[in-house]
Protein backbone atom coordinates (compact mmCIF):
# COMPACT_ATOMS: atom_id res chain seq x y z
CA UNK A 1 0.00 0.00 0.00
CA UNK A 2 2.88 2.34 0.82
CA UNK A 3 4.50 1.67 -2.55
CA UNK A 4 1.23 2.36 -4.37
CA UNK A 5 0.79 5.65 -2.51
CA UNK A 6 4.39 6.60 -3.28
CA UNK A 7 3.86 5.78 -6.96
CA UNK A 8 0.68 7.89 -7.11
CA UNK A 9 2.51 10.83 -5.53
CA UNK A 10 5.31 10.39 -8.05
CA UNK A 11 2.78 10.45 -10.91
CA UNK A 12 1.34 13.73 -9.64
CA UNK A 13 4.79 15.32 -9.68
CA UNK A 14 5.49 13.86 -13.13
CA UNK A 15 2.22 15.25 -14.53
CA UNK A 16 3.00 18.76 -13.27
CA UNK A 17 6.51 18.58 -14.70
CA UNK A 18 5.62 17.13 -18.15
CA UNK A 19 2.04 18.20 -18.98
CA UNK A 20 2.53 17.65 -22.73
CA UNK A 21 3.51 13.99 -22.28
CA UNK A 22 0.58 13.49 -19.91
CA UNK A 23 -1.90 14.95 -22.42
CA UNK A 24 -0.66 12.68 -25.20
CA UNK A 25 -0.66 9.72 -22.81
CA UNK A 26 -4.26 10.49 -21.80
CA UNK A 27 -5.46 10.85 -25.40
CA UNK A 28 -3.85 7.58 -26.48
CA UNK A 29 -5.17 5.79 -23.41
CA UNK A 30 -8.74 6.93 -24.14
CA UNK A 31 -8.35 5.82 -27.77
CA UNK A 32 -7.13 2.39 -26.69
CA UNK A 33 -10.06 2.00 -24.29
CA UNK A 34 -12.50 2.89 -27.09
CA UNK A 35 -10.83 0.36 -29.40
CA UNK A 36 -10.98 -2.25 -26.62
CA UNK A 37 -14.74 -1.69 -26.23
CA UNK A 38 -15.16 -1.99 -30.00
CA UNK A 39 -13.23 -5.27 -30.05
CA UNK A 40 -15.23 -6.64 -27.13
CA UNK A 41 -18.55 -5.78 -28.79
CA UNK A 42 -17.37 -7.39 -32.05
CA UNK A 43 -16.34 -10.53 -30.17
CA UNK A 44 -12.68 -10.17 -31.11
CA UNK A 45 -11.14 -11.27 -27.82
CA UNK A 46 -7.62 -11.40 -29.26
CA UNK A 47 -7.88 -7.72 -30.23
CA UNK A 48 -9.29 -6.94 -26.79
CA UNK A 49 -6.29 -8.68 -25.15
CA UNK A 50 -3.91 -6.61 -27.29
CA UNK A 51 -5.64 -3.44 -26.09
CA UNK A 52 -5.23 -4.51 -22.44
CA UNK A 53 -1.55 -5.26 -23.12
CA UNK A 54 -1.14 -1.79 -24.64
CA UNK A 55 -2.65 -0.15 -21.56
CA UNK A 56 -0.18 -2.04 -19.38
CA UNK A 57 2.75 -1.09 -21.63
CA UNK A 58 1.77 2.58 -21.29
CA UNK A 59 2.58 2.29 -17.58
CA UNK A 60 6.15 1.09 -18.16
CA UNK A 61 7.92 4.47 -18.50
CA UNK A 62 6.58 5.84 -15.21
CA UNK A 63 7.16 2.53 -13.40
CA UNK A 64 10.78 2.39 -14.60
CA UNK A 65 11.37 6.02 -13.62
CA UNK A 66 9.96 5.51 -10.14
CA UNK A 67 11.77 2.21 -9.50
CA UNK A 68 15.21 3.08 -10.89
CA UNK A 69 15.13 6.81 -10.05
CA UNK A 70 15.84 7.84 -13.61
CA UNK A 71 14.58 10.63 -15.84
CA UNK A 72 13.08 9.69 -19.22
CA UNK A 73 13.07 12.84 -21.39
CA UNK A 74 9.64 14.08 -22.45
CA UNK A 75 10.31 13.61 -26.17
CA UNK A 76 11.49 10.04 -25.62
CA UNK A 77 8.46 9.23 -23.47
CA UNK A 78 6.06 10.58 -26.09
CA UNK A 79 7.78 8.53 -28.81
CA UNK A 80 7.42 5.40 -26.67
CA UNK A 81 3.67 5.99 -26.26
CA UNK A 82 3.21 6.63 -29.98
CA UNK A 83 5.31 3.59 -30.88
CA UNK A 84 3.21 1.29 -28.66
CA UNK A 85 0.00 2.68 -30.16
CA UNK A 86 1.29 2.37 -33.73
CA UNK A 87 2.60 -1.17 -33.26
CA UNK A 88 -0.15 -2.75 -31.15
CA UNK A 89 -3.36 -0.86 -31.90
CA UNK A 90 -2.85 0.39 -35.46
CA UNK A 91 -0.54 -2.42 -36.54
CA UNK A 92 -2.14 -5.49 -34.96
CA UNK A 93 -5.75 -4.56 -34.17
CA UNK A 94 -6.45 -2.34 -37.19
CA UNK A 95 -4.23 -4.42 -39.53
CA UNK A 96 -1.99 -1.57 -40.68
CA UNK A 97 0.81 -4.11 -41.17
CA UNK A 98 -0.99 -5.50 -44.22
CA UNK A 99 -3.16 -2.50 -45.17
CA UNK A 100 -0.29 0.02 -45.40
CA UNK A 101 2.89 -1.06 -47.25
CA UNK A 102 6.00 -0.16 -45.30
CA UNK A 103 4.28 0.16 -41.91
CA UNK A 104 6.26 -2.75 -40.47
CA UNK A 105 9.48 -1.46 -42.04
CA UNK A 106 8.96 2.00 -40.53
CA UNK A 107 8.39 0.59 -37.04
CA UNK A 108 11.43 -1.69 -37.21
CA UNK A 109 13.59 1.26 -38.25
CA UNK A 110 12.28 3.33 -35.33
CA UNK A 111 12.78 0.34 -33.03
CA UNK A 112 16.44 0.11 -34.02
CA UNK A 113 16.85 3.84 -33.35
CA UNK A 114 15.09 3.73 -29.95
CA UNK A 115 16.80 0.52 -28.82
CA UNK A 116 20.17 2.14 -29.54
CA UNK A 117 19.06 5.11 -27.43
CA UNK A 118 18.20 2.78 -24.55
CA UNK A 119 21.48 0.88 -24.83
CA UNK A 120 23.42 4.13 -25.03
CA UNK A 121 21.63 5.45 -21.93
CA UNK A 122 22.36 2.32 -19.89
CA UNK A 123 26.11 2.40 -20.62
CA UNK A 124 26.26 6.20 -20.30
CA UNK A 125 24.68 6.05 -16.83
CA UNK A 126 27.33 3.54 -15.77
CA UNK A 127 30.08 5.59 -17.35
CA UNK A 128 29.08 8.85 -15.61
CA UNK A 129 28.53 7.37 -12.16
CA UNK A 130 31.44 4.97 -11.82
CA UNK A 131 34.88 5.96 -10.56
CA UNK A 132 36.44 2.89 -12.13
CA UNK A 133 34.88 3.15 -15.59
CA UNK A 134 35.80 5.79 -18.14
CA UNK A 135 34.56 4.69 -21.53
CA UNK A 136 35.38 6.50 -24.75
CA UNK A 137 32.62 7.96 -26.96
CA UNK A 138 33.37 5.31 -29.58
CA UNK A 139 32.86 2.50 -27.06
CA UNK A 140 29.55 4.04 -25.94
CA UNK A 141 28.38 4.23 -29.55
CA UNK A 142 29.52 0.65 -30.24
CA UNK A 143 27.72 -0.65 -27.14
CA UNK A 144 24.54 1.16 -28.18
CA UNK A 145 24.75 -0.34 -31.67
CA UNK A 146 25.33 -3.88 -30.36
CA UNK A 147 22.48 -3.54 -27.85
CA UNK A 148 20.07 -2.42 -30.57
CA UNK A 149 21.04 -5.25 -32.93
CA UNK A 150 20.72 -7.80 -30.12
CA UNK A 151 17.19 -6.58 -29.38
CA UNK A 152 16.39 -6.81 -33.09
CA UNK A 153 17.65 -10.39 -33.34
CA UNK A 154 15.79 -11.48 -30.20
CA UNK A 155 12.58 -10.01 -31.58
CA UNK A 156 13.02 -12.01 -34.81
CA UNK A 157 13.42 -15.13 -32.64
CA UNK A 158 10.09 -14.29 -31.01
CA UNK A 159 8.42 -13.83 -34.39
CA UNK A 160 9.79 -17.16 -35.63
CA UNK A 161 8.68 -18.97 -32.45
CA UNK A 162 5.18 -17.46 -32.72
CA UNK A 163 4.90 -18.69 -36.31
CA UNK A 164 6.25 -22.17 -35.60
CA UNK A 165 4.52 -23.00 -32.32
CA UNK A 166 1.43 -20.76 -32.15
CA UNK A 167 0.25 -20.68 -35.76
CA UNK A 168 0.86 -16.95 -36.27
CA UNK A 169 2.24 -15.11 -39.28
CA UNK A 170 4.48 -12.49 -37.70
CA UNK A 171 7.19 -13.11 -40.29
CA UNK A 172 5.30 -11.73 -43.25
CA UNK A 173 5.72 -13.52 -46.59
CA UNK A 174 7.04 -12.10 -49.84
CA UNK A 175 6.09 -13.19 -53.36
CA UNK A 176 9.21 -13.71 -55.47
CA UNK A 177 9.62 -14.59 -59.13
CA UNK A 178 12.88 -16.53 -58.84
CA UNK A 179 15.03 -18.43 -56.36
CA UNK A 180 18.09 -20.70 -56.23
CA UNK A 181 18.22 -24.04 -54.43
CA UNK A 182 20.49 -27.07 -54.10
CA UNK A 183 17.55 -29.13 -52.83
CA UNK A 184 16.22 -29.45 -56.39
CA UNK A 185 19.50 -30.96 -57.63
CA UNK A 186 18.71 -34.61 -58.54
CA UNK A 187 22.38 -35.59 -58.27
CA UNK A 188 22.61 -34.34 -54.63
CA UNK A 189 26.00 -32.81 -55.41
CA UNK A 190 25.08 -29.33 -54.14
CA UNK A 191 24.63 -28.04 -57.66
CA UNK A 192 22.64 -24.81 -57.60
CA UNK A 193 19.40 -25.01 -59.54
CA UNK A 194 18.01 -21.61 -60.53
CA UNK A 195 14.26 -21.31 -60.96
CA UNK A 196 13.32 -18.13 -62.81
CA UNK A 197 10.30 -16.32 -64.24
CA UNK A 198 7.78 -17.92 -61.88
CA UNK A 199 4.25 -16.83 -62.81
CA UNK A 200 2.24 -18.77 -60.22
CA UNK A 201 2.54 -21.56 -57.66
CA UNK A 202 -0.02 -24.28 -56.98
CA UNK A 203 -0.05 -25.97 -53.56
CA UNK A 204 -1.79 -29.30 -52.97
CA UNK A 205 -2.45 -30.47 -49.40
CA UNK A 206 -3.01 -33.98 -48.06
CA UNK A 207 -6.67 -33.25 -47.28
CA UNK A 208 -7.37 -32.39 -50.92
CA UNK A 209 -7.22 -28.58 -50.74
CA UNK A 210 -5.55 -26.56 -53.45
CA UNK A 211 -4.07 -23.05 -53.12
CA UNK A 212 -2.88 -20.98 -56.06
CA UNK A 213 -0.37 -18.19 -55.48
CA UNK A 214 -0.60 -15.67 -58.28
CA UNK A 215 2.48 -13.77 -59.38
CA UNK A 216 5.24 -16.07 -58.22
CA UNK A 217 6.53 -18.21 -55.38
CA UNK A 218 5.80 -17.59 -51.69
CA UNK A 219 8.94 -16.85 -49.71
CA UNK A 220 8.09 -17.79 -46.12
CA UNK A 221 9.46 -15.02 -43.92
CA UNK A 222 13.15 -15.12 -44.81
CA UNK A 223 13.23 -11.89 -46.78
CA UNK A 224 11.01 -10.19 -44.20
CA UNK A 225 13.43 -11.13 -41.42
CA UNK A 226 16.44 -9.88 -43.36
CA UNK A 227 14.62 -6.64 -44.21
CA UNK A 228 13.68 -6.09 -40.55
CA UNK A 229 17.25 -6.64 -39.39
CA UNK A 230 18.62 -4.34 -42.08
CA UNK A 231 16.35 -1.40 -41.21
CA UNK A 232 17.07 -2.07 -37.51
CA UNK A 233 20.75 -1.80 -38.45
CA UNK A 234 20.12 1.57 -40.13
CA UNK A 235 18.28 2.94 -37.08
CA UNK A 236 21.03 1.70 -34.75
CA UNK A 237 23.79 3.27 -36.86
CA UNK A 238 22.00 6.63 -37.00
CA UNK A 239 21.56 6.95 -33.25
CA UNK A 240 24.99 5.53 -32.42
CA UNK A 241 26.55 8.16 -34.69
CA UNK A 242 24.53 10.93 -33.05
CA UNK A 243 25.47 9.62 -29.61
CA UNK A 244 29.16 9.49 -30.47
CA UNK A 245 29.35 13.15 -31.48
CA UNK A 246 27.09 14.18 -28.59
CA UNK A 247 29.45 12.70 -25.99
CA UNK A 248 32.48 14.11 -27.81
CA UNK A 249 31.05 17.61 -27.44
CA UNK A 250 29.34 17.21 -24.07
CA UNK A 251 32.46 17.63 -21.98
CA UNK A 252 33.57 20.82 -23.73
CA UNK A 253 32.84 24.01 -21.82
CA UNK A 254 30.89 26.85 -23.43
CA UNK A 255 30.07 24.66 -26.39
CA UNK A 256 27.38 25.64 -28.83
CA UNK A 257 24.59 23.05 -28.72
CA UNK A 258 23.46 22.22 -32.25
CA UNK A 259 20.20 20.62 -33.33
CA UNK A 260 21.68 17.12 -33.48
CA UNK A 261 22.88 17.41 -29.87
CA UNK A 262 19.48 18.65 -28.74
CA UNK A 263 17.81 15.69 -30.47
CA UNK A 264 20.24 13.21 -28.94
CA UNK A 265 19.93 14.66 -25.44
CA UNK A 266 16.12 14.48 -25.70
CA UNK A 267 16.40 10.71 -26.20
CA UNK A 268 18.98 9.83 -23.53
CA UNK A 269 17.71 8.54 -20.19
CA UNK A 270 19.45 10.27 -17.29
CA UNK A 271 19.84 9.85 -13.58
CA UNK A 272 17.67 12.30 -11.63
CA UNK A 273 20.84 13.76 -10.10
CA UNK A 274 22.25 14.30 -13.59
CA UNK A 275 19.09 16.13 -14.55
CA UNK A 276 19.48 18.48 -11.59
CA UNK A 277 23.19 19.00 -12.29
CA UNK A 278 22.57 19.78 -15.96
CA UNK A 279 19.84 22.23 -15.02
CA UNK A 280 22.17 24.00 -12.58
CA UNK A 281 24.97 24.02 -15.16
CA UNK A 282 22.67 25.60 -17.73
CA UNK A 283 21.55 28.17 -15.17
CA UNK A 284 25.16 28.98 -14.27
CA UNK A 285 26.12 29.32 -17.92
CA UNK A 286 23.13 31.57 -18.52
CA UNK A 287 24.19 33.74 -15.57
CA UNK A 288 27.75 33.96 -16.91
CA UNK A 289 26.47 34.99 -20.33
CA UNK A 290 24.20 37.62 -18.80
CA UNK A 291 27.03 39.11 -16.72
CA UNK A 292 29.29 39.17 -19.77
CA UNK A 293 26.60 40.97 -21.76
CA UNK A 294 26.16 43.55 -18.97
CA UNK A 295 29.92 44.19 -18.79
CA UNK A 296 30.08 44.56 -22.57
CA UNK A 297 27.19 47.05 -22.49
CA UNK A 298 28.87 49.07 -19.72
CA UNK A 299 32.14 49.24 -21.63
CA UNK A 300 30.26 50.40 -24.71
CA UNK A 301 28.59 53.20 -22.69
CA UNK A 302 31.93 54.40 -21.28
CA UNK A 303 33.34 54.70 -24.77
Amino acid sequence: MKKIRSYINYLRVRIRRDPVAFRIYSILRVLVILVAIRQLVAGNFEGFAICILSLLLFLLPSLLEDHFKIEIPTAFEIIIYLFIFAAEILGEVDAFYTAIPGWDTMLHTINGFLAAAVGFSLVDLLNRHSKRVDLSPFYLALAAFCFSMTIGVLWEFIECAADLFFGQDMQKDFIVQSFQSVTLDPTHSQKIIAVKNITDTVIHTADGKTYTIEGGYLDIGILDTMKDLFVNFIGAVVFSTLGYFYVKRREKLNKEVNRADKLTRSLIVRNIMDEDEEFRAEEDQYQVNQEAAIRAAEKKKKK
